[in-house]
């Protein structure tokens, strides 16, 4: 059995990649250690790169490895240095091309890569996590003499990444709740344990592919940083009705920046629901609730007077509370002023933070119709309420169209997210161009709600 042998000149470029290394020759196990007349030389010679491509001149020497393709090569695995934070690069240095290139990791699941026009490499689709050990199967293709055709062989190596130092991890925490069934209406949003800031856009790039999203049927969507330690993911259109969608955390082992690197994440999975969507008419003083796009029910309502306009644009259903005690003085209004109010209400359909909701208004029923009275909620009477409370759920669309109300921000105050266009959506992803720094949008000032 042959021992390892190292390419003369290569020796003071060795990386710390280790390697099981197996070659065999396309041939019957009979005649494996004879290579036939005329048949190339089987020995391949194989560079293990693991260099950032972020970072400039790379600091981590690459390993060239002899494979021959008639003997078993043995050793035990050696680990990528852990400088090598980069993509992991197979390079043909012997002549011929690789023909095929199949790596998978110890679980057998095949690692996404690409391999060069000319044959010649073969790079990881990006870093591989600390800790994984992977095996390369290279099928390896050299000209023959003559009419001939080539001759290809089969060598196979084994390297791990290393384990991730000691220290804090970048962990997610994905919403809504787990296992639920939701509106169509209803952003994923992905809390970090540690801000990446738009200045370091190589770092959000890692974060972004790993935060991963299936969904069935398939559906086109796109995370978008609402700020430093905050994502949320939406479709180009609402999620299609009756969707399952499951939501997973690749970042587990993989080198974010900065000498941070991931750690592990409870996934998601959720639903969605028919596709509810209740439709505020500002003008017309009414309220109609389509389900799955067909007009269901129709009755009036009372919206925002002046000074309380309701807010106009997309918003989604946040909770439902079937009691709730609403007090001007918590929202700024003097006790004892003209607008000042203390009212326990019923069945309200919450549809921002600062407190504008769905609800019953048994005392406004004579101007719902025929004016905007509250003080920035849709007010209907207790039979509709109730009604609209049993028919809705969570990320449930509400729009309101017509109004005179400032339009409904995208963050910071509910789920506003389907105010942007695709095209403004886009934007916030570090994938698909440039991200712009500061904080969330929020509201400067809060309208005071019934």
């Amino acid at each position: 059995m042959s021992s390892r042998r190292y390419v003369r000149g290569w020796g003071a470029m060795s990386l710390a990649v280790g390697a099981v290394l197996v070659g065999t020759a396309a041939q019957s196990p009979a005649d494996r250690d004879t290579p036939p007349a005329g048949a190339p030389d089987p020995t391949t010679v194989i560079s293990v790169d693991g260099c950032a491509t972020d970072g400039g001149l790379c600091s981590v020497p690459r390993r060239t490895l002899v494979l021959s393709g008639a003997h078993t090569l043995t050793g035990h695995p050696v680990t990528l240095g852990a400088q090598a934070t980069g993509p992991v690069s197979l390079l043909l240095r012997s002549p011929g091309r690789l023909a095929d290139v199949t790596v998978t990791d110890r679980r057998g699941r095949r690692v996404a890569g690409t391999p060069s026009a000319d044959g010649t490499s073969w790079t990881s689709a990006g870093a591989l996590p600390a800790g994984g050990r992977y095996t390369a199967r290279l099928v390896v293709e050299r000209p023959a003499s003559g009419a001939d055709a080539p001759h290809r062989h089969l060598t196979r190596l084994e390297f791990r990444t290393a384990a991730a130092p000691a220290g804090e991890r970048l962990t997610v925490t994905f919403g809504p709740e787990d296992g639920g069934t939701y509106g169509v209406g209803q952003p994923i949003t992905a809390e970090l344990s540690h801000p990446v800031p738009a200045e370091d856009p190589a770092a959000r790039r890692v974060v972004e592919r790993a935060l991963q999203v299936r969904t069935t049927p398939r559906v086109e969507g796109s995370w978008h940083w609402v700020d430093s330690a905050t994502l949320h993911y939406r479709p180009r259109d609402y999620w299609p009705a009756r969707t399952g969608i499951r939501v997973h955390s690749a970042l587990n082992g993989l080198h974010v920046g900065s000498g941070l690197f991931g750690g592990p994440s409870r996934p998601l999975t959720l639903t969605t629901g028919d596709r509810i969507e209740a439709v505020t008419d500002v003008s017309a003083l009414e309220m109609t609730v389509f389900r799955d796009g067909r007009a269901v029910r129709t009755f009036p309502v009372t919206t925002g007077k002046a000074g309380y306009r309701t807010r106009s644009g997309i918003k989604v259903v946040l909770g439902k509370e079937p009691l709730v005690r609403m007090r001007g003085d918590s929202i700024g209004i003097a006790r004892g002023s003209q607008d000042s109010y203390d009212l326990k209400v019923r069945w309200a359909t919450r549809v921002t933070w600062s407190g504008e909701y769905l609800h019953a208004a048994p005392w406004s029923v004579d101007a719902q119709g025929s004016d905007n009275v509250s003080h920035g909620c849709t007010g209907m009477s207790t039979e509709d309420a109730a009604w609209l409370f049993r028919t809705v759920r969570e990320g449930d669309l509400v729009r309101v169209v017509n109004g005179y109300g400032e339009p409904m921000t995208p963050f910071g105050n509910g789920f506003g997210d389907w105010n942007l266009s695709w095209a403004e959506w886009r934007r916030g992803s570090a994938l698909a161009g440039p991200v712009a720094a500061g904080p969330a949008t929020t509201e400067t000032s809060l309208r005071p709600a019934l």
